[in-house]
């Protein structure tokens, strides 16, 4: 939605490249050579996780090198982590925090403020949030009002990076946060929404490498959109209906084989269908 804000701002182009001459970031943090098809790379590609990889799996830049800041972190993965594929050719296993992560340089380079700081301005307290800030690493730094999270299978929710991770999965928020969000781009009339219908239904498309995954949300045939999460000590669902419902639920632990996101879709979508005239 920040990148959104700034494109309709037309302070910003889904076909910008992010790295290299006369791209957005262009050498801020490293000159040239970077690894193949690196200054190749678009806003639209991060957006989708089309960006040829640096992957959500064990080889993740995001939670490796936990003592790199974000500068040294970006300039050591375009340099030296290999992309798997020519960017935009290919979804398959390669959805990328480390993207969105970078998209959060991108919002401060054009706007001169710290990512979280354009977030809140721009985008959260016109929903009605005030209290959604980035999280910090440790059970010290636990916020007032935050949960505290439990490990399984010997995975440490305090031995991460959070506050690194920011734009791709930083925040601190309530449920009723996450619900006021999802009312505020859903598209519906009920609640004002923050982008205008051109821009929201550029955001709702999905890309030509998948066709269940727009840029930022998952999306379906019924016109469902939604994002799960999954960290050690935590997994979270937000979801859009195309019947008029938003809900978010999140837990402070997940299961050992990490895969909790669809139990509770249903758990909720059960309550839902519960009530005939909801029509859910």
């Amino acid at each position: 939605m920040a990148i959104f804000t700034l494109i309709e701002q037309q302070r910003l182009r889904l076909t910008d490249r992010v790295f290299g001459p006369g791209a957005i970031l262009g050498f801020d943090f490293v000159a040239p050579p970077y690894v193949p098809y690196v200054d190749q790379i678009t806003v639209e590609h991060l957006l989708t996780h089309t960006g040829g990889g640096w992957s959500n799996d064990d080889h993740d830049p995001m939670f490796h090198d936990l003592s790199m800041n974000h500068a040294q972190l970006i300039a050591r993965t375009i340099k030296a982590v290999p992309l798997r594929h020519e960017p935009g050719t290919n979804y398959s296993y390669s959805y990328s925090n480390f993207g969105y992560r970078v998209l959060g340089r991108v919002v401060e380079k054009l706007t001169r403020q710290r990512y979280d700081a354009f977030t809140r301005d721009a985008i959260l307290r016109r929903c009605g949030i005030n209290d959604m800030e980035i999280a910090g690493n440790t059970l010290a730094e636990r916020r007032p009002g935050e949960v505290r999270y439990y490990g399984t299978a010997g995975d440490d929710p305090y031995t991460m990076n959070v506050t690194r991770m920011d734009s791709h999965g930083g925040w601190i928020a309530r449920p009723l946060d996450l619900v006021q969000f999802a009312m505020h781009v859903d598209g519906f009339a009920t609640t004002p929404n923050i982008p205008r219908p051109p821009a929201l239904s550029i955001m709702t498309s999905p890309s030509r490498a998948n066709p269940h995954y727009a840029k930022g949300w998952n999306v379906n045939r019924d016109d469902n959109w939604w994002h799960t999460g999954s960290l050690p000590g935590t997994v979270t669902i937000m979801v859009r209906t195309h019947t008029g419902f938003c809900w978010a639920t999140l837990t402070n632990t997940r299961r050992p084989d990490g895969d909790m996101s669809g139990d509770l879709d249903r758990l909720v979508w059960t309550m839902v269908q519960k009530v005939p005239s909801w029509n859910a």
